[in-house]
This record gives structure tokens, C-alpha cells and sequence, in this order.
């Protein structure tokens, strides 16, 4: 008998013409013991499935057991731990999983619960935290609280929907690692909900996709046949982690082309349907006159650029003797550890935030301020909620392009609106839009500024695996017709790789700087299946998870040592070879 049973789960909400469904028949067997990770899509239902599982919520038809037992309620007997911490602010760390403890086990001493809570406390590193409230702890910290709450409550089934989603990757990757320690001492039964590819393959027994709704399904399992304790760099290195990782990413990748397809093929589009754009050739001559410029070599140039904050306890410098220089048109990304000043590079690069010592040249004038020809993409696009996106994009084009006539300025609009696959949006408010969709009309709008910069701060770090693959796929189509020059902050080495021709590897703040410069000698346009099959982009993302490695925790590795990691990629083939065989896996 499996421990955890789904037969034939349904679940949708609403009635009539307004129901939606989510679940359209789930069936999943779980051994005892096995960690399962379901990768989904945001929207895929996987939180509801999660809520299902808890007996948070109960589905329309099917039935759902535990130990052959139906599952009709909750029960402290499957731990969950969400997304978002939901803790009491005004108790501390250890009071808060001292109240999950006293309401489960409520007929132990005072002593013995006590030693529960130190124990699970301890478990996930918080004891020197252990007095500290909410408020007081870092995002990390705080989701270390809500699993240790789980935890103690010494739950048969521990649920994980997306616990480390929020987290930097540092922080992330920490808690990857207690998670799967606390798993392989306590051999709870653990079902982890993702969208992380990487992640599932490192900590699970098997992944299935959560195939994108409405009426979603588990798709097929993979089996991850990997050895543990599994290492990070030491999987990249993998045939067997390659492998799986394509396959994982194929069949997603594909999944949601389906979506897409199914959606396109609908008479009347959704209103928040994603229209492919019309093929027009070329941006608007309005944009192409603005955007020209004499100078290519030196185009953009961080002369020894550093930023200082003044703090209570003294004058603290962030980044210190930053110096790039950048040929027009380039695309550069910009990784490395939270708090090693990449957003403050941003920030000083758009004029936001003042420099401190040295200069930045942009175009053969330094920048001083805040500047129209110096577009930003954060992540949250900031858009006005009341206004259409074809309004939003506008209000910055109005101001851009003041000699030009009202049609050329509707044309910079509709075309950038279209060239991200909101032909068929334009007239929709902003409130109305979908987080992706609206970021869809931030990259819109920044384009059509005729940015002699683009600016992208981590543009789509909210937004799940599948909205992020489709929208790095709008960027790399726009950005290659526009070829505006182009700084990329990210922590996700593979959009790293993707997107790139240089990727700037900083090291650990405070008083960072720039730790490595690694080309990337890939052929453009890249097609993210195809280099999941090239050697290459397993090198490059080798050298920049062994740089990243080698600066955790804040140390300062031997420049001998990061030289090394380097040297990993001297025997590469050569570049004519690489395109044969990029040309070969399309």
C-alpha cells in the first residue's frame, strides 16, 4: 500500500460560465519516505493541490489517503510550510514554534516540549536567533522558523509549496541543503512544490511536472537516478544530471508551448492573451534616428566607480574600483552573491543613486542624474494601474520624442507593444494584466524610450520558470532588432548564459568589485534547447557556480584558486565546432 494516495483528484472554484477548473483529475502514489517534487507553473494549481493534500481544502470528486486512511481535514500529521512565513510578529523565534508544539502536544511537560522546540530550533540553525521576533530576522531566517514550526509538530508527510522561491540564491542554496539534511535524519515523507528545475533534481527521489491549467495534470515522472549526497558543482559535471535536466526542461518547455498554442488557436483571444507580433522588420525610423550614435568601442565606460553610504556606526563603501568598459550594442550581465552591490551599480549607472568617486561615461557624456536615455526594468514594472498599457508605454514616448508627429509616436508604441505579444492587449488597463503581462509592458515601454542604456534589475525574479523562459525570449527578440547596449542584473546563471556576451562577476560586499570577466562565445540567436545540449554552456555555467562557490560565505578566495576555475574551460573546442553542433541540437 502506498503511504500517499491521489485518485482521480478534481478541483475547480466558481459555477456556470465563471467556474474555473484547476485540477482536472490528479493521480500520484507515494512510497513512504520518498521525496517527491512536483514542478509547476504559476497558475498550474500546485498550491491548491498542496491545500488539497493538507485538508486545507477538500476536492470535488476523487479521494485522497494516507495510510489508506481519506484525508477529510487537516492534521498535524502533514506539516506544511508555505511561501510566505505567516508568522506571529510579536512573538519570538522560539515562541513561535512553541505554539504549534504546546497545541500538538499538549499532554507532554513543559519540559519535554521545551526540548522539542531547542531541538527543532537548533535543527535548522536558529538557536543564536532564538529571542529574536520576525521583524528582526532576514527573509532566510524567517522561513528556517516556519520549517522548524513544521518540523516539531513531527508531521508523516512534510508539504513544501515553493518555501524557498522569495530567497536569494545564496540563502536558497543553504536552505536546499538543511532541507535535504533534515530529510535524510527524520525520513518524513516529503512532497516539495517548485518551479525550480535544479532545485527538485537536487533534493528529490523524483520530479513530475504539474502540467499549465485550467484542469491541470501530473505529466510523466522522472526518476532522478543520482547518488547522494549530491553537490552542486559536482552535478553540472554529470551525464546522468544533463540528461535529466534537458528532459526535465524539454518536456516543459514544450508543455507550455502547447499552452500557448492552445490559447492562440482560441477564436476570440483571453484578455490577458499573449498575440504573437507582426513580423515588421525593423523599429520605427523615429526610434532608429534617436537611438544613433558615432561611437561603438567605448560607448559606456565605468571609470573606478565607487559608492559610499553613511551609516550610524561610520561611512560604509558598497562597491569600490568598479571599471568596465562597454562596446555599443554589447549585452552584459551582472551576477554575484545578495549584497555585493549589483543593484547599486544599476542604480549609479541610471542616475538614481549618486557616485561616489570615479565617473561613468555613457555616449561620450557622464552621467549625472537621472535620464530618459537611460531606461530601467525592475521588477515590479511600476506601471499605473488606471492607465491601458498602450497608455503606460506612451507617457514616456510623448516625452522622448517631442519633434516627432502623433502617428510616428503611435507606431514606436504599437510596435514595441506588439513586438512583446501584447498586440492584442494594448486597450487593457493595468490592473487587469497578469504579473507576467505586465512586465511584458515594462520591457515595451523601456524600449520604446530609444534608451541609449537598458537597465535590467532582476526583470523577472518574480515570475514563475515558464513566464520567465517566454519573456527572456521576448527580450533576446526585441534586444537583437533594437541592439540597444544592455546591463542585465540576475542571479540566475543560466539567464546569465542565455542572454550575454559578457558576464561580470562581482565579488562579496561590502567594498565589492569585480571579481571575473567571462566572455561568452556562443553564437547568436540562441535557442535555449540547443545549448542545453553544448558542452560549452555546461562549462561556462561550471566556471560561474564555482565562482559564486568559492566567494559563499563572504570569503576571499586565493586569486590562484579562482584562476583554476577558469582554467576548467583551456580545452574547449573550437568556436566553428561549437556552431556545427549548436546548428546540430536546434
Amino acid at each position: 500500500m502506498a503511504f500517499l494516495e491521489l485518485s482521480n483528484v478534481t478541483k475547480g472554484y466558481g459555477a456556470g460560465a465563471a467556474r474555473h477548473e484547476v485540477l482536472g483529475g490528479i493521480d500520484l502514489s507515494v512510497a513512504e519516505g520518498e521525496f517527491v517534487a512536483i514542478v509547476g507553473f504559476s497558475g498550474s494549481g500546485k498550491t491548491t493541490l498542496v491545500s488539497a493534500i493538507a485538508g486545507l481544502v477538500a476536492p470535488d470528486a476523487g479521494e485522497i489517503t494516507v495510510r489508506g486512511a481519506p484525508v477529510t481535514g487537516p492534521s498535524p500529521a502533514r506539516g506544511v510550510v508555505f511561501q510566505s512565513y505567516s508568522l506571529m510578529p510579536w512573538l519570538t523565534a522560539e515562541e513561535n514554534v512553541a505554539l504549534a508544539v504546546d497545541s500538538i502536544f499538549a499532554a507532554e511537560s513543559r519540559a519535554a516540549r521545551r526540548a522539542r522546540v531547542e531541538r527543532y530550533i537548533a535543527m535548522v540553525g536558529l538557536t543564536h536567533a532564538r529571542t529574536r521576533r520576525p521583524a528582526e530576522l532576514s527573509g532566510g531566517m524567517r522561513q528556517r522558523v516556519a520549517v522548524a514550526r513544521a518540523l516539531a509538530t513531527e508531521p508523516e508527510l512534510l508539504l513544501l509549496d515553493e518555501p524557498l522561491s522569495a530567497l536569494d540564491a545564496l540563502t536558497r542554496a543553504k536552505l536546499q541543503d538543511e532541507i535535504v539534511e533534515i530529510w535524510s535524519k527524520e525520513k518524513r515523507t516529503v512532497i516539495l512544490i517548485t518551479n525550480d528545475v535544479d532545485e527538485a533534481i537536487l533534493l528529490a527521489d523524483r520530479v513530475i511536472p504539474l502540467t499549465p491549467g485550467p484542469a491541470a495534470r501530473l505529466g510523466p515522472g522522472f526518476e532522478v537516478d543520482l547518488p547522494r549526497p549530491r553537490d552542486r558543482a559536482a552535478l553540472n559535471h554529470d551525464e546522468g544530471f544533463r540528461r535529466l535536466r534537458s528532459a526535465i526542461i524539454r518536456y516543459l518547455d514544450e508543455a507550455g508551448g502547447a499552452r500557448q498554442q492552445g490559447a492562440a488557436a482560441e477564436p476570440r483571444p483571453e484578455p490577458n492573451a499573449v498575440v504573437p507580433f507582426p513580423r515588421k522588420p525593423a523599429p520605427p525610423r523615429a526610434y532608429r534616428e534617436a537611438s544613433a550614435s558615432p561611437i561603438e568601442a567605448r560607448y559606456v565606460e565605468f571609470a573606478a566607480v565607487s559608492k559610499t553610504f553613511p551609516t550610524p556606526k561610520g561611512p560604509l563603501t558598497v562597491v569600490e574600483d568598479f571599471s568596465l568598459k562597454m562596446r555599443k550594442g554589447e549585452f552584459v550581465s551582472l551576477i554575484g552573491h545578495s549584497g555585493c552591490g549589483k543593484s547599486t551599480v544599476l542604480g549609479m549607472a541610471a542616475g538614481l543613486l549618486e557616485v561616489s568617486g570615479g565617473g561613468i561615461v555613457l555616449d561620450g557624456t557622464e552621467v549625472t542624474g537621472a535620464g530618459p536615455e537611460r531606461a530601467v526594468v525592475f521588477q515590479s514594472p511600476s506601471l499605473f494601474p488606471w492607465l491601458t498599457a498602450r497608455e503606460n508605454v506612451a507617457l514616456g514616448v510623448e516625452r522622448v520624442y517631442p519633434k516627432a508627429g502623433a502617428a510616428e509616436r503611435r507606431e514606436i508604441v504599437e510596435y514595441y507593444l506588439a513586438r512583446v505579444g501584447l498586440a492584442e492587449a494594448m486597450d487593457r488597463r493595468a490592473a487587469e494584466l497578469s504579473n507576467g503581462m505586465k512586465q511584458r509592458v515594462g520591457i515595451a515601454r523601456a524600449f520604446a524610450l530609444s534608451p541609449k542604456l537598458l537597465l535590467l534589475d532582476e526583470p523577472f525574479g518574480m515570475l514563475d520558470s515558464l513566464t520567465r523562459w517566454e519573456l527572456q525570449d521576448v527580450l533576446m527578440d526585441v534586444w537583437k532588432r533594437s541592439s540597444v547596449t544592455a546591463i542585465c542584473v540576475t542571479h540566475d546563471v543560466d539567464e546569465a548564459i542565455l542572454l550575454a556576451d559578457r558576464i561580470v562577476m562581482m565579488t562579496n560586499g561590502p567594498r565589492a568589485r569585480i571579481g571575473a570577466v567571462l566572455e561568452i562565445d556562443l553564437p547568436r540567436p540562441r535557442a535555449r534547447k540547443a545549448l542545453l545540449g553544448l558542452p560549452e554552456f555546461y562549462e561556462y555555467r561550471e566556471e560561474l557556480l564555482g565562482f559564486l562557490e568559492a566567494y559563499e560565505g563572504g570569503a576571499n578566495p586565493d586569486p590562484a584558486h579562482l584562476e583554476a576555475i577558469r582554467l576548467k574551460r583551456a580545452g574547449r573546442t573550437s568556436p566553428g565546432d561549437r556552431s556545427t553542433r549548436l546548428a546540430a541540437a536546434e
